[in-house]
């Protein structure tokens, strides 16, 4: 499954669970498991609890994802840049 085939949604931070895994629940009320996308690991972007993230998650199973963006505290998403 591609990058592009993830449903992207917005949650917070619940619970940091063992070996990566984060419960994170989303802003329509579902609670999911979360682990952090390569590149968050590859650049050691951190995440604790209470944090607002972008999560990716399988239209095949939608109770698991994978964490792909952490907003900056009390900013917003900087904009895209043009292509």
């Amino acid at each position: 499954m591609s990058k592009k085939d993830l449903v992207q949604v917005s949650g917070v931070v619940e619970k940091i669970l063992g070996g990566g895994r984060y419960q994170v629940k989303l802003d329509n009320g579902h609670t999911i498991t979360a682990q952090l996308s390569g590149r968050m690991r590859r650049f050691h972007i951190r995440v604790i609890s209470g944090d607002r993230v972008t999560c990716g998650v399988s239209p095949y199973d939608p109770s698991h994802g994978f964490i792909t963006y952490r907003e900056p505290p009390g900013g917003q998403r900087p904009p895209l840049p043009a292509k």
